[in-house]
């Protein structure tokens, strides 16, 4: 099938760079914003509150409410982890029955401990749910620069269908079939962003910083392991590529939240947009107890958020950690 018509749902910067993408690939994109104020300035300005200077052509149609989306072939869900169960309550009365849903946010629902596609297909058994996730900033893929990311779907051969939909010069999607590996990736790295930008915040050093995302993608791949995730998923774009990326530049705000956590500010104090990793950490935890998981990186971060340990404290209760064989 060539999906030629694609609705994106939710038009934050994400998913204002994902509407651009697919109009570039050459299909007919619908766009849904629920917020009223971005939806406003979409139809008067043709562009996103999230996403200044960057223009939404004239062909990305902005939809006048949820139902206008509803006949496409594919939609892209692009709204964050903790609202993913709201929003298909919505869609779910009004989507085609086998239309694929490719998820777009990247963490564990709270509560449920259920993964994103999970969310889904208990929302709307009725649809095919797909992820898409990768190394990926919004500002780089609506300016043109060169992207690749992961598109998975249990079924191989509509993965690939919907990796060469959304496919263009800049944008490659590699598709594969381990759902379950790319969300993990997903996920976990937001947790282990935080801890990274807490060494930056720290001025810790790049030996540290090194050292972090090594071990915390150790970390990573445990998990992955212990739910199923293939270990070349965990090696890839969804894995290792979004990891790096996101442990290291300011434009990820998992990162700047840790930043900011490193340099003395108190959770509850920080803004400056979602950072995902602040909902996952506890969720991922309690998780990685019940398959008997270590990961003490990430047990950290969940101890600075909660408060129940300073920064300090919890950089020390690291290096303290007895010494053992590296795995």
């Amino acid at each position: 099938m060539a999906f030629e018509r694609i609705a994106v749902i939710g038009a934050g910067a994400w998913g204002t760079a994902l509407a651009l993408t697919c109009a570039r690939a050459g299909r007919s994109v619908t766009l849904w914003e629920h917020d009223a104020a971005n939806a406003a300035n979409l139809k008067k300005h043709r562009e996103s509150l999230f996403l200044p200077g960057v223009r939404i052509p004239d062909e990305i149609v902005i939809a006048p409410d949820l139902a206008a989306s509803a006949g496409a072939q594919a939609m892209l869900l692009v709204v964050p982890a903790q609202a993913v169960r709201s929003a298909v309550q919505k869609l779910a009365p009004l989507v085609t029955p086998g239309t694929p849903v490719i998820v777009c946010a990247k963490g564990i629902e709270r509560g449920s401990q259920q993964f994103m596609t999970d969310v889904v297909a208990a929302c709307a058994p009725q649809v095919v749910p797909a992820i898409l996730s990768g190394p990926s900033f919004a500002a780089d893929v609506a300016r043109r620069l060169p992207t690749a990311v992961t598109l998975a779907a249990r079924d191989g051969t509509l993965a690939g269908e919907l990796a060469r939909a959304l496919g263009s010069a800049n944008f490659r999607p590699y598709h594969a079939t381990d759902v379950r590996g790319v969300e993990i990736g997903g996920a976990a790295k937001n947790v282990l962003a935080i801890a990274a930008g807490i060494v930056a915040g720290r001025k810790l050093g790049a030996s540290a910083a090194a050292a972090l995302v090594t071990r915390g993608f150790a970390e990573l791949a445990r998990f992955g392991r212990a739910y199923g995730a293939r270990p070349e998923t965990m090696m890839g774009l969804s894995g290792l590529g979004d990891l790096l990326l996101t442990c290291s530049s300011p434009q990820s705000r998992n990162f700047s939240f840790g930043v900011a956590l490193g340099g003395g500010q108190r959770p509850g104090d920080i803004h400056g947009g979602l950072a995902e990793g602040v909902f996952t950490a506890p969720v991922l935890l309690d998780m990685a107890r019940e398959k008997n998981v270590d990961m003490p990186i990430s047990a950290a971060v969940a101890a600075v958020l909660s408060e129940r340990l300073s920064v300090d404290a919890a950089i020390e209760s690291l290096l303290t950690r007895p010494l053992r064989a590296e795995e």
